[in-house]
């Protein structure tokens, strides 16, 4: 998407598509009031304050659309920074269209999607990584990731960013004044101290990249991988977690022979269910494929529950199948199912958790459920400061770093002068374009806003 003609006066539907009791309608731009006031019959627009409600009619081309209540925000003091007024009229389609369109005769283009983000952008009134976490706000589908898009809109991640950048600036003005004295044979930038603060730049960035894990998570869910033998109860258990009959359950072994995806919302987290194939050695070509899936959803899970029959496995056999699945950085629970047929098992697996359930009678699933949703607050207890959410903003600053890395080694070996600004600029750069400090490109913001919704 080209940014489009930043001196028109745009409109778009603000609510959500579909009928409801008041739906509103928004206008921004230089000619926002002027070009409201040609179809709205009541009071003078362009002689009330900011900030003000007003009640009249819409009508257009002779005939009386809706009474709707008009509100004023003048510029700079709007979401835009520009005159924005906003109409709420009844919720009914006809009606939403007909002032949609009598605005567009009269002077406003329809916006594009996110374009009243984009200019409250371009205007100054949030940087960039605030216009993303709007737009995370309103995609936030859960608690947690309500929270961490609510502090990116606050500023706090744009502060903590802009801190680090302003001082990095400061040495790399002082190296860049050398270039400019390089004849003169002087050093303006104290070496040992630019050395302590790129170490201290490396120190807080590297917490940030590694909170995007944890904050991916949160936006999008917890990938968790249920696996076990064939007939272990993994379909069942998955049923048991969502309260419905959503995977096949059988008696034959690898019934389930695909992966079945499913969300879970347990208090305000988020769990990707992912129910797998039996993991058992096999010559049917279609259960293979299906077994190889499965140890691939495994690596790529951020929490595995291991379902086994209680009846079926002794502790060593556990143990052993345990290790088959090459667990890395994945956290795992060990489910002991088919517990209706006994009562106390002891099973000793160290470093793991381990809860017996009956995935069929529902034994125990609500506890089990307790479980899953602590591994997970575990994780947000534990981290403290920012959590980085946004897949290009980690981008950004893995580049940084990088470029850090090349300054560090650089002062270790004494590098030309011109070599150690190369670097500095580039780090600044990146730093810069994830709050849009530094001219950032327009295929780039056009990818960003285009995520909106239209008349956000």
């Amino acid at each position: 998407m080209i940014l489009n003609n930043n001196q028109d006066t745009i409109t778009a539907i603000a609510t959500a598509p579909g009928v409801g009791g008041i739906a509103v309608i928004r206008v921004s731009g230089n000619e926002a009031i002027a070009v409201v006031s040609k179809i709205f019959e009541g009071k003078n627009l362009a002689e009330q304050k900011g900030y003000t409600a007003h009640f009249g009619k819409i009508g257009f081309q002779n005939k009386i659309i809706d009474e709707v209540v008009i509100t004023l925000f003048k510029n700079p003091h709007s979401y835009t920074g520009e005159d924005v007024v906003e109409i709420s009229c009844h919720g009914s389609l006809f009606i939403q269209q007909e002032i949609l369109q009598a605005l567009i005769q009269s002077g406003c283009r329809l916006a594009a999607p996110g374009e009243f983000t984009q200019r409250a952008f371009l205007n100054g009134k949030m940087d960039l990584s605030q216009a993303e976490a709007v737009a995370d706000l309103i995609a936030s589908q859960n608690e947690s990731a309500h929270k961490v898009a609510l502090q990116q809109l606050r500023g706090g991640y744009s502060n903590e960013l802009q801190q680090l950048r302003e001082r990095l600036i400061w040495f790399a003005s002082l190296i860049e004044l050398e270039l400019d004295f390089s004849q003169e044979d002087v050093e303006f930038a104290d070496r040992k101290q630019l050395f302590e603060l790129v170490d201290e730049l490396q120190n807080k960035i590297t917490p940030l990249i590694q909170s995007f894990k944890l904050g991916n998570a949160m936006k999008n869910g917890i990938s968790t991988a249920i696996v076990g033998k064939p007939n272990a109860g993994k379909s069942t258990l998955l049923n048991a977690l969502l309260k419905e009959n959503r995977a096949i359950v059988s008696s034959i072994e690898g019934t389930t022979r695909d992966t079945i995806e499913e969300s879970l919302n347990i208090n305000g987290i988020i769990f990707r269910l992912i129910d797998t194939a039996g993991l058992r050695n096999t010559n049917d070509e279609i259960e293979k494929i299906g077994v190889e899936k499965s140890y691939e959803k495994i690596r790529e899970a951020q929490l595995v529950l291991y379902v086994f029959d209680v009846n079926e496995m002794n502790e060593e056999e556990l143990k052993v199948e345990i290790e088959k699945l090459n667990i890395e950085n994945q956290k795992v629970i060990l489910v002991g199912n088919k517990c209706d047929e006994k009562e106390n098992f002891k099973f000793q697996i160290s470093n793991f958790k381990l809860k017996y359930i009956s995935a069929k009678l529902g034994k125990n699933i609500n506890e089990l459920r307790e479980i899953i949703y602590n591994n997970a607050l575990e994780d947000v207890q534990q981290h403290e400061g920012i959590i980085v959410s946004n897949a290009r903003h980690v981008e950004q600053l893995q580049k940084t770093l990088v470029e850090l890395v090349e300054v560090k080694n650089g002062l270790g070996q004494n590098v030309e002068t011109d070599l150690l600004a190369f670097h500095l600029r580039h780090a600044l750069y990146a730093l810069g374009s994830i709050t849009g400090e530094v001219s950032v490109d327009k295929d780039i913001l056009g990818t960003i806003f285009g995520k909106f919704c239209i008349g956000k």
